[in-house]
């Protein structure tokens, strides 16, 4: 693992005091092709977005839990279909009209994708949304947690277009994509971390996407804040709440378990 980055203080800090002035910098993920590691788990998800088979109605939903790499996946699909991709927190009715030219005139926008789809509190704007994208031949596709089928709508039309949208999850990594993933997370951020700590990290954090990615933020803001490399005790500390309970090291043990940095 590379060193941590060291963060840029006055030089009149006193000593001491460093370890405590951590900025709030945002970790911003990389959405690259290059970049997704294909698994079985998500097999079936690349195969459709990735592939060549059309889509019924030219509309899919892609769904699955938080961290298992729908947003990578839509942003890829996106790029490559020069797609435009919105979010559904944001989303509006006004927004969805301007994306729409007035009757009779060109589409020049072919695909749209549309990430946090079940976020959207406005049913009128993606009811538009959808029959929009279908009347001008656009491909459309969303992206959500949970199937189109269980979205908690009001609209009866709408609802009736999302029991009629194919959709194809995304599953939860297994152990082999979770290694990578951890490792990835970690390598992002620059964080210093002895492989074994990893490997208990691995054997003891839940075996979910989602819980590799609040691991790894933790322990980036920990490292930040103590100003040395993460340590078995510190990560121990930060994510006692992810991790089962164990019983404390004996002496001999913390003397040989190649965790500690000098």
């Amino acid at each position: 693992m590379v060193e941590h980055t060291k963060l840029k203080t006055d030089e009149n800090t006193p000593a001491g005091v460093i370890g405590q002035m951590v900025l709030p910098f945002a970790h911003t993920p990389r959405f690259r092709a290059a970049d997704f590691v294909f698994a079985a788990s998500n097999a079936a998800a690349r195969s459709w977005l990735l592939g060549s088979t059309p889509w019924p109605e030219r509309r899919l939903a892609l769904w699955g839990a938080a961290g298992t790499g729908k947003t990578h996946l839509l942003e890829i699909w996106a790029h490559r279909h020069g797609a435009r991709l919105l979010h559904g927190a944001s989303l509006s009715h006004a927004h969805v009209a301007a994306l729409f030219p007035a009757c009779g005139a060109r589409v020049p926008l072919m695909a749209i994708a549309l990430d946090s789809a079940d976020e959207c509190a406005d049913e009128r704007a993606l009811l538009h949304l959808i029959n929009a994208a279908r009347e001008h031949g656009m491909v459309l596709l969303l992206g959500a947690r949970t199937p189109p089928a269980r979205w908690a709508v009001a609209l009866p039309d709408l609802a009736s277009r999302l029991r009629a949208t194919m959709a194809v999850a995304i599953s939860q990594p297994g152990d082999g994509l979770l290694r990578v993933l951890l490792l990835r997370l970690l390598a992002e951020r620059q964080i210093v971390v002895a492989q074994p700590v990893v490997e208990w990290l691995l054997r003891r954090l839940p075996r979910t996407a989602l819980a590799m990615q609040e691991a790894a933020n933790r322990l980036d803001h920990a490292a930040l804040a103590s100003g040395r490399p993460v340590t078995r005790a510190l990560a121990a500390r930060v994510l006692a709440d992810l991790l089962p309970a164990e019983p404390p090291l004996v002496p001999s043990e913390q003397k040989n378990d190649g965790l500690r940095v000098s």
